[in-house]
């Protein structure tokens, strides 16, 4: 266990360290408040706010119309179904499934999908592949919080009179860290994934002012950029790297914040 938990510590910190090595030299007060001007990509001036931009949007869509889907499904067939239901089961295994399928596939389903519907590459068609990348995430880790919740609270509260719907805001209350934690699980997955947005969500040097407009992110600006021959458009990308980085850092703690402020409500 000492040695597996040395492995990834150090596996962590040589990542940590060759991003910032390469990225912080790179880093500018205009690379986090400016869109790429010209020759942007040949070392000229501008920075990254269009995919730090983009990959917020991209991400707070894609959280929302997941969970509005999530938690509906993951309260149905804890709190509706028997407990050895078999549709229950075959459910959870549907998205055990779906939790292990490779991002490009989602990402050439989510191209399949657009030019079903007559989209165009956009910051909708982005949200709703991502959406559905990070749903098996969303429903099997708040599942497994769920199915933690005592049996002796639920029959608490039936044996009150209260009925199913009604035992869905105490339940919500006591599973909340756990739903923060899922939610925090999905963001990390979705910000961080360039394959599932690099057919559907286009890419821009501007920031989108409509859901029909393609939207840049941070992943695919590290893809281009890494690819160009030029050092220094290769050191902006280990600066996204390093934004990206500081994104997911930053919303691990917040999450951390909240879950204990949510676990204070437990009852």
């Amino acid at each position: 266990m000492i040695a597996a938990t040395l492995v990834i510590v150090i596996s962590l910190f040589m990542i940590i360290v060759a991003i910032v090595k390469r990225g912080l030299p790179a880093m500018s007060w205009d690379m986090v408040s400016k869109i790429p001007g010209g020759g942007f990509y040949i070392g000229k001036e501008g920075g990254l706010l269009n995919a730090i931009v983009g990959s917020l949007y991209i991400v707070i869509g894609s959280i929302s119309l997941g969970l509005s889907f999530s938690l509906p499904i993951v309260l149905y067939i804890n709190l509706y179904l028997p407990e050895k239901s078999r549709l229950a089961q075959f459910t959870r295994l549907s998205f055990d499934v779906l939790f292990g399928i490779p991002s490009i596939v989602y990402g050439a389903f989510g191209f399949t999908l657009m030019v079903y519907l007559g989209l165009r590459s956009s910051l909708l068609a982005g949200i709703l592949t991502v959406t559905i990348l990070i749903i098996p995430i969303l429903i099997r880790s708040i599942d497994e919080v769920l199915r933690r919740v005592p049996k002796e609270m639920k029959d608490a509260a039936l044996s009150l009179g209260a009925t199913r719907s009604e035992m869905i805001k105490p339940i919500l209350r006591q599973v909340a860290p756990g739903i923060v934690t899922a939610v925090l699980l999905s963001v990390g997955r979705g910000i961080g994934d360039a394959a599932s947005v690099l057919f559907t969500a286009g890419y821009t040097d501007s920031i989108p002012t409509s859901l029909s407009q393609p939207v840049a992110t941070l992943p695919l600006a590290i893809f281009f950029q890494l690819s160009s021959p030029i050092a220094e458009v290769q050191d902006r990308a280990y600066a996204a790297a390093l934004i990206l980085t500081f994104i997911v850092l930053l919303l691990s703690v917040a999450a951390r914040f909240y879950s204990r402020k949510f676990s204070k409500n437990k009852i």
